[in-house]
Protein backbone atom coordinates (compact mmCIF):
# COMPACT_ATOMS: atom_id res chain seq x y z
CA UNK A 1 0.00 0.00 0.00
CA UNK A 2 3.18 2.27 0.70
CA UNK A 3 3.59 2.36 -2.63
CA UNK A 4 -0.13 2.97 -4.03
CA UNK A 5 -1.23 5.82 -1.35
CA UNK A 6 1.30 8.53 0.01
CA UNK A 7 0.35 9.69 3.45
CA UNK A 8 1.95 13.23 4.76
CA UNK A 9 3.57 12.89 8.31
CA UNK A 10 0.39 14.35 9.77
CA UNK A 11 -1.73 11.66 8.51
CA UNK A 12 -3.63 13.58 5.72
CA UNK A 13 -3.58 11.69 2.23
CA UNK A 14 -1.31 13.99 -0.54
CA UNK A 15 -1.78 11.82 -3.16
CA UNK A 16 -2.94 7.86 -5.00
CA UNK A 17 -1.31 5.94 -7.29
CA UNK A 18 -3.56 3.46 -8.40
CA UNK A 19 -2.33 2.66 -11.60
CA UNK A 20 -0.63 -0.03 -10.17
CA UNK A 21 -3.70 -1.90 -9.46
CA UNK A 22 -4.11 -1.67 -13.21
CA UNK A 23 -6.42 1.43 -13.20
CA UNK A 24 -5.13 4.58 -15.53
CA UNK A 25 -5.16 8.21 -14.13
CA UNK A 26 -7.53 10.78 -15.92
CA UNK A 27 -6.96 13.56 -14.29
CA UNK A 28 -4.83 14.44 -10.74
CA UNK A 29 -6.42 18.00 -9.81
CA UNK A 30 -5.73 20.30 -6.97
CA UNK A 31 -7.82 17.80 -4.53
CA UNK A 32 -9.03 14.57 -6.67
CA UNK A 33 -7.62 12.22 -8.38
CA UNK A 34 -9.45 10.64 -10.85
CA UNK A 35 -9.47 6.92 -12.64
CA UNK A 36 -10.96 5.58 -15.56
CA UNK A 37 -12.73 2.03 -15.20
CA UNK A 38 -14.34 -0.73 -17.39
CA UNK A 39 -17.12 0.43 -18.63
CA UNK A 40 -18.96 4.30 -18.27
CA UNK A 41 -17.76 4.61 -14.39
CA UNK A 42 -14.60 6.55 -13.05
CA UNK A 43 -13.05 6.49 -9.67
CA UNK A 44 -12.76 9.68 -7.86
CA UNK A 45 -10.24 9.72 -5.08
CA UNK A 46 -10.72 12.97 -2.63
CA UNK A 47 -7.49 13.75 -1.01
CA UNK A 48 -6.63 15.23 1.69
CA UNK A 49 -4.59 17.96 -0.11
CA UNK A 50 -5.53 21.63 0.42
CA UNK A 51 -5.29 24.22 -2.35
CA UNK A 52 -5.71 27.82 -2.00
CA UNK A 53 -5.54 30.83 -4.58
CA UNK A 54 -5.37 28.30 -6.73
CA UNK A 55 -2.13 26.55 -5.21
CA UNK A 56 -1.72 23.45 -3.53
CA UNK A 57 -0.35 23.53 -0.55
CA UNK A 58 2.65 21.39 1.39
CA UNK A 59 0.47 19.96 3.97
CA UNK A 60 -3.17 18.03 3.54
CA UNK A 61 -5.67 18.40 6.31
CA UNK A 62 -6.44 15.23 7.40
CA UNK A 63 -9.59 13.26 7.04
CA UNK A 64 -10.17 16.67 4.50
CA UNK A 65 -10.99 14.19 1.41
CA UNK A 66 -13.54 11.46 3.68
CA UNK A 67 -15.71 14.73 4.67
CA UNK A 68 -15.53 16.12 1.28
CA UNK A 69 -17.32 13.00 -0.06
CA UNK A 70 -19.39 12.62 2.76
CA UNK A 71 -21.05 15.72 2.69
CA UNK A 72 -21.51 15.49 -1.50
CA UNK A 73 -22.95 12.17 -1.25
CA UNK A 74 -25.89 13.65 1.47
CA UNK A 75 -26.37 16.29 -0.82
CA UNK A 76 -26.85 14.68 -4.03
CA UNK A 77 -28.59 12.12 -2.29
CA UNK A 78 -30.97 15.02 -0.95
CA UNK A 79 -31.07 16.91 -3.81
CA UNK A 80 -31.84 14.11 -6.31
CA UNK A 81 -35.96 15.05 -6.93
CA UNK A 82 -34.23 18.17 -8.48
CA UNK A 83 -31.53 16.91 -10.75
CA UNK A 84 -30.11 13.62 -11.38
CA UNK A 85 -26.57 12.75 -10.10
CA UNK A 86 -23.31 10.72 -10.85
CA UNK A 87 -23.54 8.68 -7.96
CA UNK A 88 -23.90 4.70 -8.38
CA UNK A 89 -24.12 1.91 -6.25
CA UNK A 90 -20.97 0.50 -7.60
CA UNK A 91 -18.01 -0.02 -4.70
CA UNK A 92 -14.21 -0.53 -4.23
CA UNK A 93 -14.51 -4.15 -3.33
CA UNK A 94 -16.58 -4.45 -6.39
CA UNK A 95 -13.95 -3.75 -8.92
CA UNK A 96 -11.17 -6.21 -7.75
CA UNK A 97 -6.98 -5.44 -7.74
CA UNK A 98 -7.50 -3.64 -4.36
CA UNK A 99 -6.25 -5.41 -1.39
CA UNK A 100 -7.99 -4.65 2.05
CA UNK A 101 -5.22 -2.70 3.21
CA UNK A 102 -5.63 -0.31 0.61
CA UNK A 103 -9.48 -0.02 0.72
CA UNK A 104 -9.77 0.49 4.20
CA UNK A 105 -6.88 3.50 3.68
CA UNK A 106 -8.87 5.38 0.99
CA UNK A 107 -11.84 4.80 3.69
CA UNK A 108 -14.60 7.29 2.34
CA UNK A 109 -12.17 9.50 0.37
CA UNK A 110 -13.11 6.92 -2.63
CA UNK A 111 -16.06 6.51 -4.87
CA UNK A 112 -17.07 5.74 -7.83
CA UNK A 113 -19.28 7.71 -10.36
CA UNK A 114 -21.22 7.22 -13.83
CA UNK A 115 -18.84 9.07 -16.42
CA UNK A 116 -20.35 12.14 -17.80
CA UNK A 117 -19.76 14.77 -20.59
CA UNK A 118 -18.82 17.73 -18.02
CA UNK A 119 -20.02 20.99 -18.85
CA UNK A 120 -17.35 23.89 -19.44
CA UNK A 121 -18.81 26.64 -16.79
CA UNK A 122 -19.30 26.54 -12.98
CA UNK A 123 -22.25 27.48 -11.77
CA UNK A 124 -21.86 30.05 -9.15
CA UNK A 125 -24.91 30.91 -6.68
CA UNK A 126 -24.43 34.14 -4.31
CA UNK A 127 -26.77 34.73 -1.46
CA UNK A 128 -24.60 37.03 0.40
CA UNK A 129 -22.57 39.90 -0.84
CA UNK A 130 -18.65 38.40 0.12
CA UNK A 131 -15.19 37.23 -1.61
CA UNK A 132 -14.79 38.98 -4.98
CA UNK A 133 -18.38 39.49 -4.98
CA UNK A 134 -18.26 42.13 -2.31
CA UNK A 135 -14.82 43.80 -3.96
CA UNK A 136 -16.75 43.92 -7.59
CA UNK A 137 -20.11 45.59 -5.86
CA UNK A 138 -17.07 48.06 -4.20
CA UNK A 139 -15.70 49.04 -7.58
CA UNK A 140 -18.62 49.29 -9.79
CA UNK A 141 -22.16 48.87 -7.88
CA UNK A 142 -22.75 45.26 -9.18
CA UNK A 143 -22.25 41.72 -9.16
CA UNK A 144 -20.76 39.90 -12.47
CA UNK A 145 -22.51 42.60 -14.52
CA UNK A 146 -25.61 42.52 -12.04
CA UNK A 147 -26.63 45.73 -10.43
CA UNK A 148 -27.51 46.02 -6.93
CA UNK A 149 -28.76 48.51 -4.70
CA UNK A 150 -26.70 51.41 -3.11
CA UNK A 151 -25.66 51.24 0.60
CA UNK A 152 -25.05 47.61 0.90
CA UNK A 153 -22.79 45.91 3.89
CA UNK A 154 -20.36 43.22 3.33
CA UNK A 155 -21.47 39.91 4.32
CA UNK A 156 -25.18 41.59 3.84
CA UNK A 157 -28.18 39.12 2.71
CA UNK A 158 -28.57 39.78 -1.30
CA UNK A 159 -32.03 41.15 -1.90
CA UNK A 160 -32.02 37.87 -4.50
CA UNK A 161 -29.86 34.85 -4.74
CA UNK A 162 -27.52 35.68 -7.58
CA UNK A 163 -26.14 32.93 -10.50
CA UNK A 164 -23.12 34.15 -11.81
CA UNK A 165 -21.20 31.61 -13.94
CA UNK A 166 -18.06 31.17 -14.32
CA UNK A 167 -15.45 29.48 -16.68
CA UNK A 168 -13.92 26.48 -15.67
CA UNK A 169 -10.03 27.22 -15.84
CA UNK A 170 -7.08 24.63 -15.85
CA UNK A 171 -5.52 23.34 -12.95
CA UNK A 172 -3.36 26.40 -12.39
CA UNK A 173 -5.32 28.95 -14.42
CA UNK A 174 -8.18 31.18 -12.42
CA UNK A 175 -11.45 30.95 -13.35
CA UNK A 176 -13.00 34.16 -14.81
CA UNK A 177 -16.66 35.18 -14.24
CA UNK A 178 -18.85 35.88 -17.22
CA UNK A 179 -22.21 36.57 -17.60
CA UNK A 180 -25.58 34.27 -18.79
CA UNK A 181 -25.30 35.41 -22.63
CA UNK A 182 -21.20 34.53 -22.19
CA UNK A 183 -22.20 31.10 -20.50
CA UNK A 184 -25.03 30.32 -23.54
CA UNK A 185 -22.36 30.56 -25.79
CA UNK A 186 -19.58 27.74 -24.16
CA UNK A 187 -22.92 25.41 -23.79
CA UNK A 188 -23.00 26.00 -27.67
CA UNK A 189 -25.64 28.01 -28.11
CA UNK A 190 -27.68 26.00 -25.71
CA UNK A 191 -29.75 28.59 -24.34
CA UNK A 192 -32.43 25.92 -22.71
CA UNK A 193 -29.99 24.16 -20.86
CA UNK A 194 -28.42 27.51 -20.11
CA UNK A 195 -31.34 28.23 -18.69
CA UNK A 196 -32.04 24.88 -16.85
CA UNK A 197 -28.46 25.25 -15.77
CA UNK A 198 -29.75 28.66 -13.56
CA UNK A 199 -32.66 27.36 -12.76
CA UNK A 200 -32.07 24.60 -10.87
CA UNK A 201 -28.32 26.11 -9.28
CA UNK A 202 -30.57 28.58 -7.39
CA UNK A 203 -33.36 25.92 -6.46
CA UNK A 204 -30.46 23.63 -4.86
CA UNK A 205 -28.79 26.62 -2.86
CA UNK A 206 -32.42 27.96 -1.74
CA UNK A 207 -33.19 24.06 -0.32
CA UNK A 208 -30.02 23.44 1.05
CA UNK A 209 -29.56 27.31 2.69
CA UNK A 210 -32.94 26.48 4.70
CA UNK A 211 -32.12 23.53 5.30
CA UNK A 212 -28.56 24.31 6.96
CA UNK A 213 -29.92 27.39 8.63
CA UNK A 214 -32.08 25.13 11.08
CA UNK A 215 -28.79 23.67 12.22
CA UNK A 216 -26.84 26.93 12.72
CA UNK A 217 -25.21 27.76 9.62
CA UNK A 218 -25.77 29.88 7.03
CA UNK A 219 -24.57 28.81 3.52
CA UNK A 220 -23.42 32.14 2.13
CA UNK A 221 -22.00 30.97 -1.76
CA UNK A 222 -21.44 27.90 -3.15
CA UNK A 223 -20.77 26.26 -6.97
CA UNK A 224 -21.94 23.57 -8.57
CA UNK A 225 -20.81 21.33 -11.79
CA UNK A 226 -22.99 19.48 -14.17
CA UNK A 227 -22.53 17.04 -16.49
CA UNK A 228 -24.34 15.62 -19.23
CA UNK A 229 -25.45 12.02 -19.97
CA UNK A 230 -25.72 10.06 -23.22
CA UNK A 231 -28.85 11.46 -23.88
CA UNK A 232 -28.35 15.02 -22.91
CA UNK A 233 -29.80 14.74 -19.49
CA UNK A 234 -28.59 17.52 -16.96
CA UNK A 235 -26.96 15.32 -13.95
CA UNK A 236 -25.06 17.00 -10.97
CA UNK A 237 -21.34 15.92 -10.94
CA UNK A 238 -18.12 16.70 -8.75
CA UNK A 239 -18.50 18.21 -5.50
CA UNK A 240 -21.76 19.20 -3.81
CA UNK A 241 -22.32 21.94 -0.47
CA UNK A 242 -18.87 21.26 0.59
CA UNK A 243 -16.51 23.58 2.88
CA UNK A 244 -14.09 23.25 -0.29
CA UNK A 245 -16.99 24.75 -2.93
CA UNK A 246 -19.37 26.86 -0.71
CA UNK A 247 -18.48 29.42 2.37
CA UNK A 248 -20.50 28.29 5.51
CA UNK A 249 -20.73 30.66 8.39
CA UNK A 250 -21.85 29.99 11.82
CA UNK A 251 -25.04 31.46 12.53
CA UNK A 252 -24.88 32.68 15.84
CA UNK A 253 -21.22 34.54 14.79
CA UNK A 254 -22.80 36.17 11.52
CA UNK A 255 -23.07 40.18 11.34
CA UNK A 256 -23.22 42.10 8.88
CA UNK A 257 -20.08 44.37 8.07
CA UNK A 258 -17.77 42.34 8.99
CA UNK A 259 -16.36 39.40 7.20
CA UNK A 260 -17.49 36.07 9.36
CA UNK A 261 -15.67 33.33 10.61
CA UNK A 262 -16.17 29.81 8.30
CA UNK A 263 -16.12 26.55 8.65
CA UNK A 264 -14.63 26.38 5.27
CA UNK A 265 -10.81 27.20 3.39
CA UNK A 266 -11.30 30.60 3.89
CA UNK A 267 -10.05 30.58 7.57
CA UNK A 268 -6.89 28.82 5.40
CA UNK A 269 -6.77 31.84 3.20
CA UNK A 270 -7.29 34.40 5.74
CA UNK A 271 -3.87 33.21 7.39
CA UNK A 272 -2.03 33.35 4.29
CA UNK A 273 -3.09 36.72 3.85
CA UNK A 274 -0.98 37.72 6.60
CA UNK A 275 2.18 36.35 4.94
CA UNK A 276 4.66 37.76 2.75
CA UNK A 277 3.95 35.64 -0.03
CA UNK A 278 2.65 36.50 -3.73
CA UNK A 279 0.53 33.64 -4.12
CA UNK A 280 2.12 31.60 -6.67
CA UNK A 281 3.96 28.37 -6.53
CA UNK A 282 5.35 26.84 -4.00
CA UNK A 283 3.15 28.00 -1.21
CA UNK A 284 4.22 27.97 2.10
CA UNK A 285 3.87 25.48 4.97
CA UNK A 286 1.00 25.76 7.13
CA UNK A 287 1.64 25.73 11.19
CA UNK A 288 0.38 21.98 12.78
CA UNK A 289 -1.97 24.78 14.93
CA UNK A 290 -3.36 26.18 11.31
CA UNK A 291 -3.39 22.33 10.05
CA UNK A 292 -5.59 21.33 12.94
CA UNK A 293 -7.76 24.19 13.27
CA UNK A 294 -9.15 23.67 10.03
CA UNK A 295 -9.91 19.85 10.24
CA UNK A 296 -11.82 21.13 13.37
CA UNK A 297 -13.75 23.46 11.09
CA UNK A 298 -14.51 20.78 8.47
CA UNK A 299 -15.45 18.33 11.30
CA UNK A 300 -17.63 20.96 12.62
CA UNK A 301 -19.43 21.82 9.36
CA UNK A 302 -20.45 17.74 8.64
CA UNK A 303 -21.21 17.42 12.12
CA UNK A 304 -23.81 20.22 12.67
CA UNK A 305 -25.24 19.29 8.77
CA UNK A 306 -25.46 15.60 8.98
CA UNK A 307 -26.37 15.15 13.03
CA UNK A 308 -29.00 12.46 13.42
CA UNK A 309 -28.30 10.85 10.42
CA UNK A 310 -24.30 10.01 10.71
CA UNK A 311 -23.87 5.87 11.93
Amino acid sequence: MSEVLTFHENDGLLETDLTQCGLELLNRGKVRDIYTLDGPYLLIITTDRMSAFDVVLPQPIPEKGAVLTRLSEFWMDDMEWLVPNHLTDRFLVDIGGFDRETIKALGDRAIIVSRLQPLPIEAIVRGYLIGSGWKDYQRTGAVCGIVLPKGLRQAEQLPEVLFTPSTKAADGDHDENIDFEAMVGLLGGNRRLADHVRKVSIRIYQEAARYAAKRGIIIADTKFEFGLDKNGNLHLIDEVLTPDSSRFWPADQYRVGTSPPSFDKQFVRDYLETLDWNKQAPAPDLPNEIVAKTAEKYAEAERRLMEGMML
